[in-house]
């Protein structure tokens, strides 16, 4: 099966990233991909972290279309729908229980929409990034709520684990998300340019070869208007902690083969998870 992973380096305008994203995603069903993501904040890297509230949805129920007035939701369902593919839609906005008054937060959801635009299933990053290192500084709990559940979906048989960028430091949450074992971990991301040059590639090899699945990690990769810089380095890596396929910076398309019997031969000859004793 295809896989694909759009990597982008978002603006503060919505509607050009959304362009962005519909473009993407219809170059990846041209390719013959069964599923495609999107990076983390694809729909926005604003110039403040209070952007993502001016730009916040309500939640879609899961098994239904999201309706116009969740614009962003809205858009991702018809762009699946119209290429006949599944999508996670990396990151966006979604309303939380204290989304009101001068406390509001957010959830940064990934939504996961069926190839006829239904919302399957969504998952709120659990891990919120926090960093200072006395030239740049971030901390993700002024506007967002961390979720509390680990979220798994079935496509075609194949068992797919939802993480978000700063989840990738957290292997416990791969652990769980692994009981029964994933095919193929996600981890849509913006990480920064300093952290990604120290640890994006080797947490995400080292996340495939202890799970003993496929990776893939769509990325923001370049600098934004809004001064920041990404990472990129969007990749997929295999089961035995291959880098199958990487683009390093810039906009575009990563895409790489998931091969069953290659999870199957792998796990056959190193059967690690059946020698696990603790955990």
């Amino acid at each position: 099966m295809k896989i694909a992973a759009l990597q982008m380096v978002s603006t503060p305008e919505v509607a050009q990233n959304l362009d962005t994203a519909r473009q993407g995603i219809e170059a990846a069903a041209r390719e013959g991909a069964r599923l495609v993501a999107l990076p983390e904040y694809f729909c926005l890297m604003g110039h403040r972290d209070s952007d993502k509230l001016d730009h916040a949805e309500d939640p879609t129920p899961p098994g239904q279309t999201p309706p116009a007035s969740a614009p962003i939701q809205h858009a991702m369902s018809q762009a699946a729908r119209q290429a006949g593919v599944w999508l996670v839609a990396g990151t966006l906005p979604v309303r939380c229980e204290n989304g009101q008054g001068p406390a509001r937060r957010v959830f940064n959801a990934s939504c996961v929409f069926d190839p006829q635009g239904r919302l399957q299933v969504r998952y709120d990053k659990i891990h919120l990034f926090r960093f200072d290192n006395g030239r740049e500084s971030y901390d993700e709990a002024r506007v967002l709520q961390a979720g509390d559940a680990a979220v798994a979906f079935d496509l075609d048989g194949l068992r797919v684990g939802l993480s978000v960028c700063y989840d990738l430091r957290f292997p416990e949450l791969y652990r769980q998300l692994c009981r029964p074992p994933c095919d193929l971990l996600l981890v849509p991301s913006a990480f920064t340019h300093t952290t990604g040059q120290a640890h994006w590639e080797l947490l995400l090899r080292a996340r495939a070869v202890e799970n003993q699945c496929y990776v893939m990690a769509p990325a923001q990769g370049g600098l934004h208007a809004n001064g920041r810089r990404t990472f990129g380095h969007t990749l997929v890596a295999g089961p035995w902690g291959e880098v199958l396929a990487c683009r390093p910076e810039g906009p575009g398309l990563v895409v790489a083969e998931l091969d069953p019997s290659r999870l199957a031969q792998v796990r056959q000859q190193l059967p690690a998870n059946e020698h696990r004793r603790l955990g």
